[in-house]
């Protein structure tokens, strides 16, 4: 089974080092270059898929940027946060796969802890309580991406029907949402909690169908990861893959519909005016 390091995180090293001594660790330096904001891909037509959509689902992470948990570790473990971020990341989605494989569900949160612990005996690093405890409230403190926020406004407004589909559990999901200014925007909030199976289980995606009431051809999603973009097209849903890290396309046998830089793109992939 393959990680999520190899299309979400493989990059983290390069992206940690960017962050360098910047005493602003959300600027141009951070693991997302400024030359992704600016290329919208607006230009891009809508696929004949998109006329029929009328609701999106969104993976977490597409949503909600973790960028301040990357550079928290890098801050905590001067030297070594790329390996760690690596270590931890890679382990915390392989515990999603196994545990939905084992039948032994538990939620992000304890994944997540678990994942961290196994990177500290990875690398050989000591974290204090203190210093776990703020890693992982992290999680609960993420905000959305800077674009995602218009843009998800946009499509509400335009009638679409919107909802996370994540692993988060609903705490995290609705931390974020506040966090963010976007209340009242989302029609559901689908965690795999609800199915204790996480993605790309087919359960995990069959949420949007019960919650939305339509069929699997009218939900398009929007994932943040190569291998859940896969799930999701797997599944049936037209899909879009914000692939905000020029990450390669997974070897699994089918592709997203689209792949598109940020947020800015979604309008146009949906046919919808600006």
């Amino acid at each position: 089974m393959q990680c999520e390091c190899a299309n979400v995180l493989c990059g983290v090293p390069e992206m940690i080092r960017a962050i360098g001594k910047a005493e602003d660790n959300m600027n141009q330096r951070t693991f997302v270059t400024a030359a992704i904001a600016s290329d919208a891909g607006s230009a891009t037509p809508a696929w004949p898929a998109a006329q029929r959509v009328k609701a999106v689902g969104f993976d977490g992470l597409a949503l909600f940027d973790p960028r301040p948990i990357f550079a928290m570790a890098e801050q905590f473990f001067p030297g070594k946060g790329s390996s760690v971020l690596a270590a931890w990341r890679g382990r915390q989605f392989d515990y999603t796969w196994l545990r939905t494989l084992m039948g032994s569900y538990v939620d992000f949160v304890q994944v997540t802890d678990e994942a961290l612990s196994f990177a500290a005996d990875a690398e050989k690093i000591s974290i204090t309580t203190e210093q776990r405890e703020q890693l992982l409230a992290g999680f609960m403190n993420m905000k959305a991406w800077p674009d995602a926020v218009p843009v998800l406004k946009r499509l509400k407004e335009r009638g679409i029907g919107l909802a996370p589909l994540t692993d988060f559990p609903l705490p995290m999901l609705a931390a974020g949402i506040g966090n963010s200014g976007l209340d009242g925007v989302f029609d559901h909030l689908l965690s795999t909690d609800l199915v204790k199976a996480y993605k790309p289980d087919p359960r995990s995606y069959q949420m949007g169908i019960d919650a939305f009431g339509l069929q699997r051809e009218e939900i398009a999603f929007v994932a943040f990861a190569g291998w859940d973009a896969a799930g999701a097209k797997s599944f049936g849903f037209p899909t879009v893959w914000v692939n905000r890290l020029n990450a390669p396309t997974e070897h699994l046998g089918v592709r997203p519909d689209k792949i598109a830089s940020n947020f800015e793109a979604l309008p146009g992939l949906f046919g919808l005016e600006k």
